[in-house]
């Protein structure tokens, strides 16, 4: 896979915003991964799993974009709506539906950011993601 290739800006703004959320969620969780094993690289994978699951869960995610939305400029603002809106085949077990939908939206988001190779911005959201969890925790 050639990462240097930039998508069409219309074929990415159209595109299904599962399938960015899809990709934005295996993004932020590798983001996260990294961070967390950054931090403490002596730790044992189970205990960096248990962590992570604290940064990438749908209730942190939510809680994420509820805080840096009035910050999010139009097009990504759209991105989130259209994340969040849309409607999933798959129902969340053992958690708030409103959580989930805005944590798809958000996933959406990042996958968007890294397709649009805009990683100084992806990076920055990611940022004020930890920011705001471990400010929680």
């Amino acid at each position: 896979m050639e990462k240097s290739i930039k998508m069409d800006r219309m074929e990415l703004i159209t595109m299904s915003p599962l399938v960015l959320a899809y990709l934005g969620d295996t993004v932020y969780e590798s983001y996260i991964r990294e961070y967390l094993i950054t931090k403490n690289p002596n730790n044992k994978v189970n205990a960096l799993h248990k962590t992570a699951i604290k940064y990438v869960n749908a209730k942190s995610q939510s809680k994420v974009i509820h805080r840096i939305e009035a910050e999010l400029n139009e097009d990504e603002q759209r991105i989130f709506k259209r994340g969040r809106n849309q409607k999933s085949n798959t129902a969340p077990k053992n958690m708030d539906i409103v959580d989930y939908k805005h944590a798809t939206g958000f996933e959406a988001l990042i996958g968007y950011l890294y397709l649009d190779k805009q990683i100084d911005r992806l990076e920055e959201i990611v940022k004020k993601g930890i920011e705001i969890i471990e400010e929680d925790m």
